[in-house]
């Protein structure tokens, strides 16, 4: 098989200005086989993370069709609070969609010694709901920790062309350690976000 007949990953991707920094789902030198990119345009962070990503779930179908008809085999999102629409996606495209890191949680969880948890470091603890948890198999007890007030929040959220990643890694680290100190039986911590 040559690297032209691999199967690829697509990505529906936000309408993002922010930097996509090596790890990125959404930068390309984060992956070492081939992937595609589709933005859903004025999908933006604030658009699906603060209101209601209802409006865009046709414009994330579209997308992912023509990721699929170009020949992917499999489709990821950008942004964790696409967990809601991804039995939609699922059902549309007819391939695996995986739209959120909080989808891994029931298969971290079952690792965990008895007595451990799973905790969940999000954008916005605000907006992460019930429903964003109970869609990705996480139960609505599961202890979650927010990034409000961070100037990585606010060059996410507020879709900013430039970030501090310095300050960011040591942002989630103090949120990460608040998230601990409040619940000791966390075994394993998922990030919600890029």
């Amino acid at each position: 098989m040559t690297a032209t007949e691999l199967p690829r990953l697509g990505i529906l991707m936000l309408d993002t200005r922010f930097p996509r920094i090596p790890g990125d789902v959404g930068n390309p030198a984060t992956w070492d086989f081939p992937v595609r990119y589709r933005v859903v345009e004025r999908a933006t962070p604030e658009a699906i993370v603060r209101a209601d990503p209802e409006p865009f779930v046709e414009a994330f179908i579209e997308a992912g069709r023509a990721l699929v008809s170009q020949g992917c085999t499999g489709i990821a999102t950008t942004c964790g609070f696409l967990a809601l629409v991804r039995p939609r996606l699922s059902a549309a495209l007819g391939v695996p969609v995986a739209a959120s890191a909080l989808e891994q949680g029931p298969q971290i969880a079952a690792a965990l010694p008895p007595g451990q948890r799973i905790g969940v470091l999000t954008i916005s603890k605000e907006s992460l709901t019930p429903a964003h948890l109970n869609t990705a198999g996480l139960g609505e007890d599961t202890p979650v920790e927010g990034m409000e007030g961070t100037s990585f929040a606010r060059t996410i959220l507020g879709n900013e062309t430039e970030l501090e990643v310095r300050d960011a890694r040591r942002e989630m680290v103090i949120a990460a350690r608040r998230l601990i100190s409040a619940h000791a039986d966390i075994g394993s911590v998922i990030l919600e976000c890029t």
